[in-house]
């Protein structure tokens, strides 16, 4: 994978703003719900690609822990949600199926990844599909936020011009 100091700035920075907004989360259940990194596991798809999305949801995830404000569980959730919905960008240049792919890849499949971090490294009794319900309610609320701000990119005709930027060599 050929990095781009473009992209690769731009994923940093997004990381950035997610740890910045990681004071707001929804505690629900056992979880801690983080909405404004589904925003920017979306906000990567679109304009950086499945690599960077990745990356940049690691990166959080990490400082986060390193931080004391977020849980280990962050790590399978939104690395799983970034790839989903960049990939599934990355093959259609749709937006509705990006959104649903972040609420599959983080809410299902990021939820069910969960349980062995949380009973194997983290000793917590947990069921199979315990983080599912709370990985879910946070995924959905931040797609939301996401469509919102993608949307409207889209209707100005920014999204193109974005995306046509970082594009560029």
């Amino acid at each position: 994978m050929k990095l781009s100091v473009r992209k690769t700035a731009t994923a940093a920075m997004l990381a950035a703003l997610a740890v910045a907004m990681s004071a707001f989360s929804i505690p629900i259940g056992a979880s801690k719900c983080y909405p404004i990194q589904h925003m920017v596991n979306v906000i990567c798809a679109v304009f950086l690609g499945p690599g960077y999305g990745v990356m940049s949801a690691f990166c959080t995830a990490l400082i986060r822990n390193l931080m004391g404000t977020g849980s280990l569980l962050a790590f399978p959730g939104s690395m799983v949600g970034a790839f989903c919905c960049g990939m599934l960008y990355r093959k259609t240049g749709r937006l509705w199926p990006t959104y649903f792919a972040e609420m599959i890849g983080t809410g299902v499949i990021g939820g069910i990844l969960c349980f062995p971090v949380a009973t194997l490294v983290m000793g917590k009794e947990a069921a199979v599909f315990t983080y599912v319900m709370p990985f879910f309610m946070s995924t959905a609320c931040g797609t939301v936020m996401a469509a919102l701000l993608v949307g409207a990119l889209q209707r100005s005709h920014a999204l193109d011009y974005l995306q046509g930027v970082l594009s560029r060599p």
